[in-house]
């Protein structure tokens, strides 16, 4: 793709009037009238979301550490890395600590930003920061009420092979894993940091 700045112009839509239809604890879903690019008027559904992260936390023999806990929009147990939403004004890394502590009760000595991910561009505004985490100690999680959930480990074959037979479909675990590869590849570097294990205590 060329460097020079592209005109999105011809397919930016412009907000007319914005509607909050309701507001939850968690969510906040608008309805927005917009202006297409043509000038006509249509109706923009979506939801506010204050953003997350996702952790993908490595063995020091290579296996991976992840979650299985019943996602009730979906009415199944799902395989995932863990996540969590981030508190407003939570620093990302910050966030990432500490829901990895809390879900698993492991901490981590290295750190590492890979990007972000947009899960559900067409309805959210979700963005879910993906961390990597290594040099992992063991310890006691600390669920929040009301939160069930089961720890297990999995190679990258082992969900390479989830992933293929389409056993293995949360977004973020899928990303995850893509990112793994790549970098473990050479493909896609990582850059590590180093942090106080009693973060977040």
């Amino acid at each position: 793709m060329a460097d020079h700045p592209r005109d999105d112009s011809h397919l930016i839509e412009t907000t007319v009037a914005q509607d909050t239809v309701y507001r939850g604890k968690f969510l906040d879903v608008r309805r927005d009238t917009v202006r297409l690019p043509d000038g006509h008027e249509t109706a923009r559904e979506y939801i506010v979301h204050p953003g997350a992260v996702v952790v993908i936390p490595l063995l020091d023999d290579g296996r991976l550490l992840l979650e299985r806990q019943f996602r009730y929009p979906m009415g199944r147990v799902m395989l995932e890395f863990p996540a969590g939403k981030i508190d407003a004004g939570e620093d990302p890394l910050v966030c990432a600590v500490r829901e990895l502590a809390e879900e698993t009760g492991y901490r981590a000595a290295e750190w590492a930003r890979a990007g972000i991910l947009h899960n559900a561009i067409a309805y959210s505004t979700e963005g879910i920061e993906i961390w990597f985490a290594r040099g992992l100690q063991a310890g006691q999680a600390q669920l929040d009420h009301g939160e069930f959930l089961e720890l297990t480990t999995a190679t990258e074959a082992e969900l390479d092979a989830l992933a293929q037979r389409g056993e293995l479909t949360d977004a973020k675990t899928l990303i995850g894993l893509l990112w793994l590869k790549q970098w473990r590849a050479g493909l896609w570097p990582l850059e590590w940091r180093a942090v106080d294990l009693t973060m977040g205590s």
